[in-house]
């Protein structure tokens, strides 16, 4: 038997080498993508990742066997061959495969790089044994160890490199430096476990023969980079056309709620700190309805572009529009003090004018604020902290942020639970209706009620207005509660005519939601004609918001309610939006002096206020009520101002129907007594 000795081509090994520097380099990147992708979108990229990996490595182990110049000719047996291209298949199944655990500590990953080595130690024997020669292979053991423990080595670097750069971007100076290096440990346990072969042979001829085949070795060579070159390919794909489309917002080019995800997987720490800033523009409903889509779309360019500019000098911040006119910024490791600082620059320039398609547009925006830790550590709790906080800034009166707080949290669990409560008691028939008498302080006699809606509450007792009231009317129950409200109050006012107990109207206050239902008219007129009842003894309130809201057809409708003889008031007049230059135009009989006026009547400028809303209402041949009246001082000073209808707790408070009657018995007495 005679000693082969074996050579190599130096440019084929090069070509197995930069066929190994491909392959680890779409290795990394398929990596980092199998981690961000999730559900079928994963399998598939694990899939291919596994494939294009494993052929890769294949290819590099075939393209270096046909570097080797043994002086026999060579072939391969072909279910041996694919078996060991399966084998490496397999191996990198099992990279990808550890590489997708969230917590992955030395050992596991040492146990994921001993299989993913074994798999590639049976893949390059197995391509041994498929060689079929004259020659005889045996193998020296301590080198044959050594590539074993190439392999093992290398497994554990690929797993390491995969886990370190699963969050980096598709191209990267390191991923690709890394790259270099995996080719080098991929070539070295190829050729370490080539050189532990030895070849023997009887028919050898020193020099003679060839084994080197240019067109398979064309073929494998082209097969390879068609593979990895087609996975590069589909990455460039993925990552310029699809994952913008998947991740990015189409109209401001920020982030959307997909990229958010991804960015508190990858790059969010609480346990560093951070914050959370839920950025959401006030009454951009209305520029939507007034001015169209077009116009708020072009409006939301701008706002994103300015967000942009605000955070350009600030580092770990990230900008996220997660749809409609709402916006979210991440910030990793800011001091509370910073995060403040900022939400005022936001709230400052966002107050800055607008001008889009000629359009001047002042804007505001609430903010609500979590902070990581302290807040929560997983990205919907921070969000959820972080959106209790804006809708407090909501309700505090907007343009304004609000941090998080824990009785924000008790509030909202309060306000899902009156919610949920709500339904229950309007079918269970919880609410109940007081009455609170307007009085004639000249004539000194009953002039009309106000009924008032109250809730008891099974196990919270009397829930207050102020509080229901608003959840009732976001949830849409405000409108089947005001049409019981309208029957009970003509129902009662029936009963107290027909007892003699009082012949004067009850007013009842609407919502906005009535308007938009556009069925007030035909409730008002269904209940009067039930209980037999004139027009006049119903009065509607509305607010200032309502009356001016050009939405909806309010003056169409309450001019067909007056029509019936009822009669409108504007309640609260003096603090909403109402525009003096068109109050003669509306359809209203009363004005409401808003009892913050009649609080604060000892102050000049309040007295001043009323005297003014007063000559108002009397120019415009409207009657007056001054609400809220509690003292003698202020009863008196309004009646010397020319009010003389008076409601407040001076002359009575709300009171359940059955009081009222002995209510009214007392006060007529006390009436005929002074005089």
């Amino acid at each position: 038997m005679v000693q082969l000795h074996v050579h190599y081509n130096g440019w084929v090994v090069f070509l197995s080498y930069v066929i190994a520097v491909l392959a680890s380099y779409s290795a990394l990147v398929a990596a980092s993508k199998i981690y961000r992708a999730e559900g079928r979108i994963r399998s598939a990229w694990l899939a291919a990742g596994s494939f294009v990996m494993g052929c890769g490595v294949w290819s590099m182990h075939f393209v270096g066997m046909l570097a080797m110049h043994v002086g026999v000719h060579v072939h391969y047996n072909l279910g041996l061959t694919l078996l060991s291209g399966f084998a490496s298949i397999a191996a990198s199944y099992i990279a990808f495969r550890a590489t997708l655990r969230e917590e992955v500590n030395l050992l596991k990953l040492g146990g994921g790089g001993f299989f993913m080595g074994m798999g590639i130690v049976i893949m390059h024997y197995t391509g041994m044994a498929a060689m079929q020669t004259d020659a005889v292979i045996s193998y020296e053991p301590w080198i044959l160890a050594c590539s074993v423990a190439v392999a093992l080595a290398a497994s554990y670097a690929a797993l390491y490199l995969f886990r370190l750069f699963r969050f980096a971007p598709d191209f990267n100076v390191w991923k690709m430096a890394s790259s270099l290096v995996m080719g080098v440990a991929v070539c070295g346990m190829h050729y370490t476990g080539m050189a532990a072969a030895r070849f023997q042979s009887d028919s050898a001829v020193p020099g003679g023969g060839s084994d080197f085949d240019p067109y398979l070795l064309a073929a494998v060579s082209v097969i390879a980079l068609v593979i990895v070159g087609t996975l590069i390919g589909a990455l460039f794909f993925d990552r310029n056309v699809l994952e913008r489309m998947a991740y990015l917002d189409s109209l401001t080019s920020l982030p959307n709620r997909h990229g958010l995800h991804r960015y508190f997987e990858g790059r969010f720490s609480a346990a560093n700190g951070g914050a959370v800033l839920f950025i959401d523009l006030d009454r951009f409903k209305t520029v939507n309805d007034t001015l169209g889509h077009d116009v708020g779309d072009l409006l939301l360019q701008q706002l994103a572009e300015r967000l942009r500019e605000t955070i350009a000098g600030e580092e770990k911040a990230e900008l996220f529009r997660l749809g409609g006119d709402e916006f979210l910024l991440a910030w990793g490791e800011p001091s509370v003090e910073k995060v403040e600082a900022l939400a005022v620059r936001i709230l400052r320039t966002l107050k800055q004018p607008f001008v889009v398609n000629e359009n001047v547009l002042y804007m505001t925006a609430s903010i609500g604020i979590s902070l990581a830790p302290a807040h929560g550590t997983e990205r919907s709790a921070l969000m959820k902290a972080a959106d209790t906080a804006l809708y407090r800034s909501k309700a505090a009166g907007k343009n304004r942020y609000c941090i998080y707080d824990e009785n924000m949290e008790r509030e909202q669990f309060r306000r899902l639970e009156l919610e949920r409560d709500l339904r229950k008691a309007y079918a269970e028939r919880q609410f109940f209706v007081v009455y609170q008498p307007k009085w004639d302080s000249v004539s000194d006699c009953l002039s009309g009620m106000e009924a008032l809606l109250r809730w008891r509450h099974p196990q919270l007792g009397i829930i207050s207005p102020m509080e229901f009231i608003p959840i009732a009317e976001e949830s849409g129950l405000i409108i089947p509660i005001t049409e019981w409200v309208i029957d009970e109050v003509c129902g009662q006012n029936r009963k107290w005519r027909e007892t003699g107990v009082a012949s004067v109207p009850v007013s009842v206050n609407m919502s906005r939601r009535m308007f938009e239902s556009e069925d007030l008219f035909e409730v008002i007129a269904a209940s009067l004609e039930r209980y037999r009842l004139q027009g006049s003894t119903l009065e509607i309130e509305i607010t200032e918001s309502v009356a001016m809201n050009n939405s909806v057809d309010v003056v169409g409708q309450l001019q067909r309610i007056r029509a019936l003889g009822v009669r409108v008031s504007m309640d609260d007049f003096g603090t909403g939006y109402s525009s003096l230059g068109s109050l003669d135009e509306m359809p209203v009989d009363i004005l409401k002096i808003d009892q913050v006026f009649i609080r604060k009547s000892n102050i000049q400028t309040k007295r001043a206020i009323i005297s003014n809303i007063i000559a108002i209402a009397r120019n415009l041949e409207l009657e007056v009520v001054a609400e809220g009246v509690e003292t003698k001082e202020q009863m008196e000073f309004l009646q010397a101002r020319g009010c003389r209808l008076i409601q407040g707790y001076y002359y009575g408070k709300p009171m359940p129907p059955e009081e009222f009657g002995r209510w009214l018995d007392q006060r007529t007495m006390i009436g005929t007594e002074g005089r």
